[in-house]
């Protein structure tokens, strides 16, 4: 369970920002995970990594910088769906539902490969992964292949098959092998050129295009089928980016992470009860707690492109198992004004 709001303007107002986004990780708390830095390997790109066992290397929150261009991805699970049949399941916290949504623009996948052609080395190969659960991602499963490479392949790599509209063709023509996800993807570049944004979900297969300048806000639902948490947290993050889009660094980010530790309870909800009937109401809140599980938002994140291309990586996530206990705290800046 995760959820991102964000806004993506290639010609902002002087003083404002190419790039706001906000996004909370959830996630068990035992799950090992370096916090967010400068990748080891591909120093153009900054994000936190996954350290589990077998998934290492991949995320699901990051951004590049390279050939002039902006790239930002993230995934985001989607609740409820069946895993693939060539998955290992493990013990599930949330059940499986027979939930089918319809959506426009519509492409069948063909039958799964064994290929995994997104897979990317791991950023940064130094670090020592740790045994922990398998990642929180509405059930505690094993996949046939880490969903979290799909990011990590498309910020790193700045060529033509890894442009925004290549990769995310590619992907969907190959996307039946993955456990059912939202693949979010930003790019920006030069101010003649409005931003992109896509989002491909592959249950069902789909990919739709997004409009440069808008708010947007997505989660563990289809897009056209928000949980309510989405819905009214879409509806705060426009509220504040119409305040505070012009404001500081500090004012904005602020105001975001207010947003982001949210713990009320946007319940009943159709489409959560749907998706995830036992768990519903403890998923039901932005900054969610399911105690009993360990599990929950354990990261905060805000993105900030300036209008002069100086990037503000601010994340807040903890730093051991009591979510009321210690967190880290990383504001990473880089400026990258002669770049674009």
């Amino acid at each position: 369970m995760c959820v991102i709001f964000f806004c993506a303007d290639s010609n902002p107002q002087p003083g404002g920002y190419k790039l706001i986004l906000a996004s909370n990780r959830d996630e068990f708390f035992a799950r090992a995970t370096m916090s967010a830095a400068k990748w080891a390997n591909a120093d153009h790109v900054y994000g936190g990594i996954d350290l589990e066992p077998g998934r290492e290397g991949g995320t699901w929150l990051a951004i590049g910088h390279s050939a002039g261009f902006f790239k930002v991805g993230a995934l985001l699970n989607l609740t409820g769906e069946p895993k693939p049949r060539d998955a290992v399941a493990h013990k599930n916290i949330l059940q499986p539902h027979n939930h089918n949504s319809n959506s426009t623009g519509i492409n069948l996948c063909p039958k799964p490969t064994t290929s995994n052609s997104y897979r990317h080395p791991n950023p940064n190969p130094n670090q020592n992964p740790n045994t922990n659960p398998s990642r929180g991602q509405s059930n505690n499963e094993h996949f046939l292949l880490g969903r979290g490479m799909i990011v990590a392949d498309y910020v790193t790599r700045a060529d033509e098959e890894h442009s925004i509209l290549n990769y995310n063709e590619r992907l969907l023509k190959d996307c039946t092998k993955y456990s059912a996800f939202n693949f979010v993807s930003i790019e920006i570049g030069s101010a003649s050129q409005p931003a992109r944004v896509k989002l491909l979900s592959n249950v069902p297969p789909t990919l739709e295009d997004f409009q440069n300048g808008e708010c947007y806000g997505f989660g563990n639902s289809l897009p056209h089928s928000p949980f309510e948490k989405v819905r009214h947290g879409k509806q705060e993050f426009e509220a504040i980016v119409k305040a505070h889009g012009g404001a500081s660094v500090e004012t904005l980010s602020a105001q975001l992470m207010q947003l982001l530790r949210n713990k009320h309870k946007f319940w009943p909800d159709h489409e959560l009860k749907t998706r995830a009937p036992n768990w519903g109401e403890g998923l039901s809140a932005l900054n969610v707690h399911i105690e009993e599980h360990a599990y929950g938002s354990r990261t905060h994140t805000v993105v900030l492109v300036d209008s002069e291309n100086k990037m503000h990586f601010i994340e807040e996530t903890m730093t051991g198992l009591d979510p009321h206990g210690e967190w880290n705290k990383t504001h990473i800046e880089k400026d990258f004004q002669n770049s674009v």
